[in-house]
C-alpha cells in the first residue's frame, strides 16, 4: 500500500511518499512511520476519505493509498490562522471557478445553487436557500468605483464629469448628485456672471421630490433657474452643447499684439456661433484730479477662420466684431459677446486696437477670458432625465456649492397585471418592477416579456408591498444584468435563476405544501449524505446590517440578533438598495434565524422525478435512518385499511399519521392512522379523495409514516443536477423560526 506523510499542506513538495508491504491496521501504521514527530494534530485519508479515529483498527488493502495530514498551529504569535485564511482564498477561488463550471454543465439554475453551496461552506454566517450580502461595501460596488460615486462615496461626494462613464440608473427613491451630461460653462449678462450646467438625473423617467444645493432646498436661492427635462425633450433654458478652449486663461490683450489663433471646436465638430468673454479685473477709469472717477475707453478686435479637421487654414482671417467699451468703475467688468458664423470648425485671435494706459490713475486693462463655440443643440438626450440649471453669482454662491447639486427622486417605472399588460410609467419603489425594468430595458437586458415570469413578478410584488420590503439604490458604476438583478432580488429575500431560457425570481417564504416526496424507494441506493454545519468560534452570533439611510442620506448600520443571543461576535453586510431601518432589521434577523436554523445540508440522487422541483421549493424526504418518519408503498386496500411494504412502528400512547405521494409527485395532506392486525397495517377513517395505486403498471402509491410532526423532514431545494438517467439534489433543512420577520 501507498503511504504519504504530509508535514506541510503549504507545500506538498515536502511530503514524503512510503510503501508498505506488512499487514498493519491504520493506528500501527501511524506509529510505525512517526508521521507527525512535532506531535502536531493529524488527519487520516483512506483512498481519499476521511477516516475517523475509531476506525483506525481496520487494515487496509495492499491496494489502498493512505494518507497523513498534519494540521499547522497558530499565526506566528499575531493571532491570525493561516489555515483559516488558505480556506478563505480557497473558498472564493472556488465560489467564481465552481459557479462558472456548473453553469456550463447544468445551466444558470445549477450554476447558482453550486455557488450557494461554496459560500454555504466558508462563511462565518451560513445561509443556502438566500446568499447573504456582501461583508461590505467594496463587495457591493469595486473600491474604485466606490471611491468615485458621486453619492455613496462620502470623500467624493459631489457633481463630476465622467467622459465615456456610466449613466446613472437609479430604482426606489434615493438621493443623487448627479453627474454633468456636459460640461459646465459661464457667460455674462449685465455684468453678472451665469453658471450653466447640465446634470443626468438616470435613465429613464422620474418624479422630482427636491433639489438641493448641498443641504438647501434650490427654492432658497433666488437666483437660481432650473428645468427638469423629461426624456425625449429638448432643453430649452441654455443650449447645453458647448465646447471651450482650454489654452484661454486670461490673458491680456496688447496692441499690435495677437493673442492666438486657438482652435474653438475639435475635429469632426461644427459650430454656428463663437463666444467671446472679457475681463476688466480692475474696472475701467480713471481719477481725476477732483477725487471722482473719469470715463475711459477700450477697443478691440476679434479675428477667425475656418480650418480642416488638420487644422489647416480654409481661408483668410475676417474680423468677427471690433469693440468698443466705455465705463467710469473700479469694480470688475465682464462681459460676453456672441458672433453667429456659418457652420464649420474655427480658430480665433484677438489684439487690442488703442494704447493702454499705463498710469497709475487708471485702470485701462483687459484681459480674455474663455472662447466658447457653440454648436447645434441636438434634438433630445434620449431615455433619459435631465436636470437644467442656471445659476448667477452671489454670496449665496461658492464654486464649491455649485458642484453639490443633488435631488431627491424618486424612479418612474412600468408595472404590469395580467388583465391589463403594461401600464405607463409611475413613481414606485417596487422591487419586482425594477427587476423587470433591468431585464427588459435598452440599457438592460433586452429581454422579450416571454423571458420572464411576470405572473411570478405580479405576485411577488404584492407580498413585497404588503411586509414594506423596497429597492431604493442607484447603479451608478459597471456592473453586469445578472449582478444587478441579484442585487434588487436581495433586498426582498429573493434571488434570480435561469429556467428553460425564462427569468425566474424565487424568494424564501414559508411554504406548506411539498412540491416532491422522496423515501428510500426512489431515492438511489448510497446516494443519501447529511452534512451537519457545526458551530466554530468563528461563528456569527448576530448580524451587523449597513444600510444607507433615507432619513439622513448617508450610511447607517443596525446590529440584529436573536433574542438568545450575544453581539460578541457579528457579522458585517452590506444590504445595497435597502434603506429603511426596519427593513434591515427584518433581514438581520433573517439571516440571524438561518444561521442558527439551517445547518443540514442534504445529498441524494434519484431518477428523473428529481427535474420535478426547482430552486427553492418544499420537499419531504423521508427516511429511517435519520428517523425522519417511515416510508414504503401501499401494496394492496382492503376497505379502509392499507396493506403496506414496511412493518411500521407503532408509539403507545401517541397519534400517527400517513401522508401519500400524489401522482404529480407531491405530497398529500396527513391523514389520521391506527394500527391494523399486523404491524404492517393501517387503518384510516375515511378513504381520501384521490387514487391511492396498488397496480404493476406503474409505480405504486408511496407513503409516509410517524407521529405527528415527525413523519419526514422538511428541506429547501438548493440545487438539481441532473446525472444521465439520475438527478442530484441538495438540498437545506427547512426551520418555521426563519419566516418570524
Amino acid at each position: 500500500m501507498q503511504i504519504v506523510k504530509i508535514q506541510n499542506p503549504f507545500n506538498l513538495a515536502q511530503s514524503e511518499v512510503f510503501y508498505c508491504l506488512k499487514q498493519m491496521n491504520v493506528s500501527e501504521i501511524a506509529t510505525e512511520y512517526n508521521v507527525s514527530p512535532q506531535n502536531l494534530p493529524f488527519i487520516c485519508f483512506l483512498n481519499g476519505e476521511p477516516l475517523l479515529r475509531q476506525y483506525w483498527s481496520i487494515c487496509p488493502k495492499m491496494t489502498d493509498h493512505i494518507a497523513f495530514l498534519c494540521l499547522p498551529q497558530g499565526g506566528g504569535g499575531g493571532g491570525s490562522n493561516p489555515l483559516k485564511v488558505v480556506l478563505s482564498v480557497a473558498v472564493m477561488v472556488a465560489a467564481y471557478y465552481t459557479g462558472g463550471i456548473a453553469a456550463g454543465a447544468y445551466g444558470a439554475f445549477a450554476g447558482a445553487a453550486a455557488a450557494t453551496a461554496v459560500s454555504v461552506g466558508g462563511s462565518m454566517l451560513v445561509n443556502a436557500v438566500i446568499p447573504s450580502p456582501s461583508s461590505s461595501l467594496s463587495s457591493s460596488y469595486s473600491s474604485s468605483s466606490l471611491e468615485t460615486s458621486p453619492t455613496y462615496s462620502l470623500n467624493a461626494q459631489g457633481n463630476q464629469a465622467k467622459l465615456g462613464g456610466v449613466i446613472p440608473v437609479l430604482y426606489g427613491r434615493h438621493i443623487i448628485y448627479p453627474d454633468f451630461a456636459a460640461k459646465p460653462y459661464t457667460e455674462y449678462k449685465d455684468n453678472e456672471q451665469y453658471l450653466c450646467q447640465l446634470h443626468v438625473l438616470t435613465q429613464g423617467y422620474c418624479e422630482v421630490e427636491q433639489i438641493r444645493i448641498d443641504d438647501t432646498p434650490i427654492s432658497s436661492f433666488a437666483e437660481v433657474e432650473y428645468e427638469i427635462v423629461e426624456p425625449n425633450r429638448e432643453v430649452t433654458l441654455f443650449n447645453p452643447n458647448v465646447v471651450m478652449a482650454p489654452e484661454i486663461a486670461g490673458q491680456e490683450l496688447l496692441k499690435d499684439e495677437y493673442v492666438g489663433g486657438f482652435v474653438v471646436n475639435p475635429e469632426d465638430t461644427q459650430i454656428n456661433k463663437i463666444s467671446i468673454d472679457v475681463v476688466m479685473s480692475a474696472g475701467l477709469y480713471y481719477a481725476n484730479d477732483s477725487g471722482g472717477l473719469s470715463e475711459k475707453s477700450i477697443q478691440w478686435q476679434i479675428e477667425a477662420r475656418t480650418i480642416d479637421d488638420e487644422g489647416n487654414a480654409l481661408d483668410d482671417w475676417f474680423v468677427l466684431g471690433t469693440e468698443t467699451y466705455s465705463a467710469a468703475q473700479n469694480k470688475p467688468i465682464r462681459l460676453t459677446y456672441n458672433y453667429s458664423v456659418d457652420m464649420g470648425r474655427y480658430e480665433v485671435r484677438a489684439t487690442r486696437l488703442d494704447d493702454k494706459d499705463t498710469s497709475a490713475r487708471a485702470a485701462h486693462s483687459i484681459y480674455w477670458e474663455s472662447l466658447k463655440g457653440h454648436m447645434e443643440t441636438p434634438a433630445t438626450f434620449g431615455e433619459m432625465t435631465l436636470l437644467v440649471i442656471k445659476m448667477r453669482a452671489t454670496n449665496n454662491l461658492s464654486s464649491n456649492s455649485s458642484r453639490k447639486i443633488n435631488a431627491i427622486i424618486t424612479r418612474k417605472v412600468r408595472k404590469w397585471n395580467r388583465q391589463s399588460g403594461w401600464s405607463e410609467p409611475v413613481a414606485c419603489r417596487s422591487i419586482a418592477w425594477a427587476i423587470a425594468d433591468i431585464l427588459k430595458a435598452q440599457y438592460g437586458g433586452r429581454l422579450p416579456d416571454a423571458r420572464i415570469h411576470l405572473m411570478e413578478l405580479e405576485q411577488l410584488d404584492k407580498v413585497w408591498e404588503n411586509r414594506g420590503d423596497y429597492f431604493d439604490g442607484i447603479f451608478d458604476s459597471a456592473t453586469t444584468i445578472w449582478e444587478a438583478v441579484s442585487k434588487v432580488a436581495r433586498c426582498g429575500r429573493a434571488l434570480p435563476i435561469l429556467q428553460s431560457g425564462m427569468v425566474r425570481i424565487i424568494r424564501d417564504e414559508p411554504k406548506t405544501i411539498p412540491t416532491a416526496m422522496f423515501t428510500p424507494r426512489n431515492i438511489i441506493k448510497d446516494s443519501f449524505s447529511i452534512e451537519y454545519i457545526m458551530p466554530s468560534e468563528d461563528t456569527a452570533d448576530s448580524v451587523k446590517v449597513q444600510y444607507f439611510s433615507n432619513k439622513y442620506w448617508k450610511y447607517d448600520d443596525v446590529i440584529t440578533k436573536l433574542s438568545d443571543s450575544t453581539e460578541e461576535n457579528p457579522a458585517n453586510v452590506d444590504l445595497f438598495g435597502c434603506t429603511d431601518k426596519d427593513h434591515a432589521e427584518r433581514e438581520g434577523y433573517y439571516m440571524c434565524a438561518c444561521n442558527r436554523y439551517r445547518r443540514k445540508y442534504i445529498t441524494f440522487q434519484t431518477e428523473l422525478e428529481g427535474l420535478i422541483p426547482t430552486y427553492g421549493d418544499l420537499i419531504s424526504i423521508v427516511h429511517d435512518m435519520c428517523e425522519w418518519g417511515q416510508g414504503g408503498e401501499v401494496l394492496s386496500i382492503f376497505g379502509n385499511m392499507l396493506k403496506l411494504s414496511e412493518n411500521l412502528i407503532w408509539k403507545p400512547g401517541e397519534e400517527h399519521f400517513i401522508s401519500f405521494r400524489l401522482a404529480d409527485g407531491s405530497m398529500s395532506g396527513a391523514f389520521p392512522a391506527t394500527r391494523g392486525a399486523v404491524d404492517s397495517e393501517a387503518v384510516l377513517p375515511t378513504m381520501p379523495d384521490f387514487e391511492i395505486y396498488t397496480g404493476t403498471a406503474r409505480e405504486r402509491t408511496h407513503f409516509a409514516f410517524g407521529t405527528k410532526g415527525k413523519m419526514s423532514m422538511m428541506a429547501k431545494v438548493i440545487g438539481v443536477r441532473p446525472r444521465g438517467d439520475t438527478v442530484e439534489i441538495s438540498c437545506v433543512n427547512e426551520s418555521e423560526e426563519v419566516y418570524k420577520t
